[in-house]
This record gives C-alpha cells, structure tokens and sequence, in this order.
C-alpha cells in the first residue's frame, strides 16, 4: 500500500489564479542567519509590546442606532462572543494574539465558528506559517492554511474576519515586513555575535612562553603551569613580578578585541523603532501625555477603527447592517492621561457630559450605584433657565422676569449642590 501519493505539478494557469503568503514566523532561507523569526528577537518584540497591550484593552460593543435611540449590547450572543470569543481565550488575550500576528505578519486571520443557524458562536485565531488563496468554479474566494503540524484546512474568505497592514501590491494580503527588516536584522545580529566574541576573546591567553631548548610536552606543560603559580596566581608571593632565565622566554599578548561603534549600533535599533512607528519612550513607558496622545492616534486607533469594520462586515448580514447594526472597538485613551487630567474630568462629570462611573473608569475605581446616570450642578442648571426666562421677557413682564432671574443667580450662588438630568 502506498502511502504517499506523487503529486501532479501545477499547470501555469492555476499557478496564475493563486496569491500566497508566507508568514515570517517559519524558517526562513539560508541568508536569514536570524532564522526568520522575528519575535526571537528582543528589539522587535519590545517594539510590538505596547501596541499589542493596548489592543487588548480595547473593548468591542455591539451599537444599534435605531428610532428607538441608541442601544448598546442589545443582542447577548454578540456581547459573549466579543467578551467570550471562545474557550480558551478572554477577549483581553485573544485580541493580543492577533495584534501579535498582525505586526508581525501585517496578516492575521479569525476563523468565525457558527451554528445550524448561521449565528456566529466563537471566534478562533489561525496561527498559520502559510496561506494561499483558491477560487472555486463559481468564482468565490477560498483561504487554504498550513500549520505548524503540517496539516492545512481550506475555509471560505466569508468566514475569516481578515485584518492586514501595509496592504499595497497584493490584492488579498498585506506586504510582509521581512523583506525590510531582513537587513536590520542582519545588522543586529552581526553586531550581538561581535560582542560575544569579545567577551569570550577577553580570557584567551595572555602570556607565550618561548622555550630555547626542545622539552617533551609534559615538560612544557609543567613548566607553564609553575609559572603561572609563581607569578599569575594572587595567592603567590611573586604575584606582579615575574623572572626566567636564558632557558624561557615570557612574551605578553595584548588582545585587540572588536567592539561595535556605539552610535551605529543605536542608529539601527532606531530604524527598527521607525519601522513599527515607535520609539525609546514608548518602549521603555517613560512616555509623557503628549507622547503617548501621538503614538495612540497613529497605532492603536486604526487598529480600533479596522476591527470594528471588519467584524461589523463578517458578524452581521447586510440587511442587519442596514438597520444600523455595527461592532465598535472603544478605545479609552483616557487611562493614559496623567492624574492632573483625570482630575479636571470632573467638570465634565459636573456638566452632565460624563458619567460618575465613566469618570472613575479613568481613575481604575470601581463604578458605583447609580453612577450610570449624567447629573449636573445646580448652578449650570440655574444658567440655562436663567436663559430660558430671558427668552420670555418682552416689555410687559420684564420687571418680574428681572426679579425671577435675580432670584435664580442667587440661589445659584447659595446653592452648588446637583440634580439629576
């Protein structure tokens, strides 16, 4: 019995209709003598670090937006499977994962699982190390994964939630970063393996005895060794100073170990940080407000926007689409801010446009009863009726709209209690 079966070689035209993608996390070829894997590396997995954390912490909703007002959650089988994707993932660790996959690859890929009614159930990332597209007769696009097992699994595009980066070329897939960071890489490489053999060339020796006159090897060993006892060892009287006679010759070796030039070792490491649009203060988390204002806006926000197309997309039928049905990837940015801005938020709170438990969300404080609900001082209560009598006053009441306004500064200025809304 047979158990391999020869395979038949593709025709050019099928060759044609196909669009692959290897992912970088395989080996790569012999010139990536870092092995292609991009997240061995330190740098580049700092780099990826505080985008993927702050992906996590974005927080999926389903909004409808009907002539019933705005609901939020309303349907509980997409609010668990946003905060439940599946069994064995939080929507924190799951939306890591793919990010992960995402700066890595600019591809990555959510298989959606559905049940006998075509509701979509769980969520599944597919960690492949490659993909290529097929097109069956009918014209409908096809996703064909290999995994790291070796075994591969054909789903239709339909039913993969795909997200990618840097989408250019190619009209299914994102470009791959390796082609860009192989150099870099490369650098880096070169540079840790010098500074590896500097240090290990810092024990080689030190001292060449030359001896004048043929000795057996055991004898040229012995007498090596009583030098160093007598005059290398810090336990020995001579220990500084060393003698021989017309028989030895003592030649000391000065090693001239390689070390990398500083500023171009930094000048790489920064042209990695610019590859991913990050730099030392986002790496490091000594950024300021400002800084972190920046780097929010130009990575995690698009991530946030094109996660919540693309589920929108994949989770709801056009129809539902239709009637205002749509998944959204809050981001609070507002957790970053510095404390002196959190702080000022309560005038926010006092306005009405903030909630008390939305405010202390900032503040990592646990929501309260009845904090749900926009309240408002009563002195910027008393200034919208104040207005409102101004409104009414005309040049038969204005003497008593006067004394009612009058009475409304005042007990404003008295009051600086709240009302509800």
């Amino acid at each position: 019995m047979k158990l391999f079966r020869k395979r038949e070689p593709m025709k050019e035209s099928e060759k044609a209709g196909r669009d692959i993608l290897q992912m970088v996390t395989t080996y790569g070829e012999s010139y990536y003598s870092w092995n292609g894997k991009l997240y061995e590396s330190d740098i580049v997995r700092s780099c990826l670090r505080p985008k993927v954390k702050a992906a996590g912490k974005l927080v999926g909703k389903h909004i409808r937006d009907d002539i019933g007002g705005l609901k939020v959650n309303l349907d509980a089988n997409i609010k668990f499977l946003l905060a439940e994707p599946n069994p064995f993932m939080t929507a924190q660790q799951f939306q890591e994962k793919v990010a992960t996959q995402l700066c890595l690859n600019n591809n990555a890929f959510i298989l959606i699982v559905r049940d006998e009614n075509g509701k979509p159930m769980q969520l599944y990332p597919i960690p492949c190390v490659f993909c290529e597209t097929e097109y069956n007769n009918a014209g409908e696009l096809f996703l064909k994964f290999t995994y790291r097992n070796g075994k591969g699994q054909k789903f239709p595009y339909s039913e993969i939630i795909h997200l990618r980066q840097d989408f250019n070329e190619n009209d299914i897939f994102g470009e791959s970063p390796a082609k860009a960071l192989a150099q870099m890489m490369e650098v880096i490489g070169t540079i840790d393996q010098g500074m590896i053999k500097a240090i290990k060339n810092s024990g080689i020796v030190r001292w060449l005895l030359k001896f004048t006159q043929s000795l057996r090897p055991e004898d040229i060993k012995k007498n090596v060794k009583e030098f160093v006892d007598n005059y290398l060892s810090v336990e020995s009287e001579t220990f500084g100073a060393a003698g021989t006679d017309a028989k030895t010759e003592a030649v000391r070796i000065e090693p001239k170990d390689y070390v990398p030039n500083a500023l171009q070792t930094k000048e790489t490491i920064n042209r990695i940080y610019s590859f991913f649009n990050t730099n030392e203060n986002i790496v490091q988390s000594k950024w300021t407000e400002d800084e972190w204002n920046a780097y929010f806006e130009a990575e995690i926000e698009p991530l946030a926007i094109q996660l919540g197309q693309t589920y929108s997309v994949r989770l709801f039928s056009r129809r539902e689409r239709g009637c205002n049905n749509k998944i959204i990837f809050e981001a609070s940015n507002l957790q970053c801010a510095s404390l002196s801005t959190k702080l000022n938020l309560v005038q926010m709170v006092d306005r009405g446009s903030m909630t008390p438990n939305e405010w202390r969300e900032t503040m990592n404080l646990a929501p309260i009863e009845g904090g749900d609900k926009p309240i408002r001082r009563l002195d910027t209560q008393v200034v919208d009726m104040a207005e409102a009598v101004i409104n009414k006053m005309n040049a038969d009441n204005y003497i008593v709209m006067a004394g009612i306004i009058t009475s409304l500064l005042k007990y404003g200025k008295e009051g600086g209690g709240y009302i509800d809304t």
